[in-house]
Parts: C-alpha cells; structure tokens; sequence
C-alpha cells in the first residue's frame, strides 16, 4: 500500500497536542481490483488484460472537523497531464484501452484556515497488454470431455468487444454469442448439428484499438478423438 507524504502542513496546536500527531487527518488508499467472475484483491500495480476494472478508496483516518476535498488523477505514461480527474472519495473505472497508468490521490484536509496536504508516495500503476485473440479450425463435440465446445483459443488478451456468429452452408443462422469465454456446443434449436463444415464470423475488438473481422469455415468431426493437434 502506498505511503503518504505531507506537502504542506500549516496546523496550530490544539489541546496542547501537535499538529504531527496520529490524531490529525492522514489516509490510506487502496486498488482493488475487480475480475470478471466478481472475486476482489487489493493490488498496489496490476499488469495483464483489459477490460479490467478497479476501485479506489481514499480511506481518510482521523478527519476530525476537518473537510476532506479529494482528487484523483488518472494519467498515462508519457502525457504530463491527467486524461481523467475525479473529485469523489471513492471512483470507479473500467480500463479498456491498453497502455500503463498511474493513479495518484491528492487530498486537502481543510478546517477554516488550516490545511493538510496530502499525495500518494508511490502512484497506483495498472500496465494493460495489447490485444490477441486466435480461433480454432474444428471441433469434436462428442461429450469426451475434450474439445467439446468450439471457443476462442486460451491466452486472448485485451479484447474488450466481442461476438461470433455460426451459418450452416445455406446461410441459415445457427447459433451466436458475445461472451468471449463462451462458444458453441455443436447444437442448435437443442440438436446436435450434422458433422460437416460451417461457417464462422467474428467480430471484436482489441484495448489497442486493433479490429478482428474473421471470416472462416470451421469443422465439427465428432468421430475424432482429439489429443492434441487438431485444433490447430
């Protein structure tokens, strides 16, 4: 968790107590990030894909009668100034674009002509990948636990929009999804397809600003027993 520094400190002893006592305001920031299946950690950098999303807590201690004013500075590297500034105790934000960032807190602690200043030591860093996305050629949705279902390949990156749809040779629409996580079972209307070749598109979108505009044929072959090789 990052430490906090003073900038300025222009406090008058009150009840024979110094103005650098604990009793006076101070704060502790957090990051916490958000993944996509809702499980929350608190992180002082994150380095992976986008979308990725974080909150970040002032966590003030010891306001006391003092007013607290928040400013949270969103800036990317090499840019001086801030491409976003939030003025909430706690924010918010999704990170869709690929990149690295730094968030600092900036706090004044004000009580009539006395102020506290304060910013975070060291920024909170989150560094999103550039975008990568690969699709298999076939499938063997034979209930072998293996290959069942027709997905994007592991290892994507940074894919912030996302949908496939599935034709059978005459065009006709058999089943679609915008989930990249998700993928076809080789059935529609809650059959199984004829094996045979089908047609796949796909749509998407890297945090790079990359566009994937696949247009292939993909092949369902449930009497092949995969192990390595055919999805390639």
């Amino acid at each position: 968790m990052p430490y906090i520094y003073i900038l300025t400190f222009l406090l008058l002893f009150v009840s024979g107590k110094s103005a650098a006592q604990d009793a006076y305001p101070s704060t502790l920031p957090s990051m916490t990030v958000i993944a996509t299946d809702g499980t929350e950690t608190e992180e002082t950098a994150f380095d992976g894909s986008a979308p990725m999303t974080a909150v970040f807590r002032a966590m003030p201690q010891h306001t006391g009668d003092y007013e607290p004013h928040y400013e949270w500075r969103f800036s990317r590297q090499g840019q001086e100034k801030p491409f976003l500034i939030r003025y909430e105790e706690d924010t918010r934000y999704t990170f869709t674009e690929s990149g690295s960032f730094a968030i600092e807190l900036y706090i004044s602690f004000v009580q009539g002509t006395d102020t506290i200043e304060y910013v975070t030591d060291e920024p909170f860093t989150v560094t999103i990948s550039e975008s990568k996305m690969e699709l298999p050629n076939a499938f063997t949705p034979n209930g072998d636990g293996i290959n069942d279902i027709f997905k994007v390949k592991e290892g994507y990156k940074s894919i912030v929009s996302f949908e496939a749809k599935v034709f059978n040779r005459w065009g006709k629409k058999l089943y679609e999804w915008n989930d990249i996580e998700g993928g076809w079972d080789g059935r529609s209307g809650g059959k199984n397809v004829p094996d045979g070749a089908y047609y796949l598109i796909v749509k998407a979108r890297g945090a790079d600003g990359k566009n994937y505009d696949v247009k292939k044929v993909i092949n369902i072959l449930r009497g092949f027993s995969d192990k390595g090789g055919l999805t390639e």
